[in-house]
């Protein structure tokens, strides 16, 4: 057995310890965007590598695919939050303009369909192994935690406080997905993240408006 496949058995089911420490990698991630400190991006970069690597041993693509696109994101939240805060300030966070919460919610639903329909013809999703109509509805969950986390992430990297409204919609598919895929670990992180995603949302809010009403909000950002 090679790292990749290391790990321990718990009530009969095997846990990847890449599993196991990519998911500590991605809570650190939550709890450090509270925070809006840069470590969370290297730290996202971490537990993307390692639950790229959990996807793969569990034959879940579309998942690998996606933590493949979360380090890409990482790089650019890196660059974006150090840009933001070169003049020694806080990272000041805004809520998305009436175009930019349209502009998700298309990219959403139109990138769902799109990716849905790539993940079923290159069988990309194990739910494309399984007979219809469930095999449709895995393919179109897989395809709909692809494209919200991405959408999720970009606009964590502006600052968006929307975005930890678009990380509650993709972990209520993610929970049931994650545990049906044999992913034990990522199932219950999922479950921790959606109550830290609700605690962030409201830290990041609140942040907003306090400075909002003394006149600091950050100007929109082109």
């Amino acid at each position: 057995m090679n790292w990749a496949e290391a790990g321990f058995n718990v009530f009969g089911t095997h846990v990847f310890l890449t599993d196991l420490v990519g998911n500590i990698a991605a809570l650190a991630t939550v709890v450090l965007a509270m925070r809006k400190s840069l470590w969370t991006w290297p730290v996202q970069l971490t537990g993307a590598v390692l639950l790229f690597v959990a996807s793969i041993n569990a034959h879940i693509t579309g998942n690998a695919l996606k933590q493949a696109l979360f380090g890409v994101l990482a790089i650019y939240g890196w660059w974006a939050w150090r840009r933001g805060t070169q003049n020694g300030s806080g990272l000041p966070v805004r809520p998305a303009t009436a175009r930019e919460r349209a502009a998700m919610v298309v990219i959403m639903l139109a990138g769902t369909a799109v990716v849905g329909v790539l993940f079923y013809v290159f069988k990309l999703s194990w739910g494309a192994a399984v007979p219809l109509p469930k095999g449709a509805f895995l393919v179109a969950a897989d395809a709909y935690i692809f494209v919200g986390s991405a959408v999720a992430t970009w606009a964590q990297g502006r600052a968006l406080v929307d975005f930890w409204i678009v990380w509650v919609a993709v972990d209520l598919v993610g929970v049931p997905l994650a545990f049906s895929s044999g992913l034990v670990v990522s199932g219950a992180v999922y479950g921790v993240f959606f109550l830290l995603v609700l605690w962030g949302f409201v830290k990041w809010l609140r942040e907003y408006r306090a400075r909002a009403a003394t006149g600091g909000a950050v100007a929109v950002a082109s």
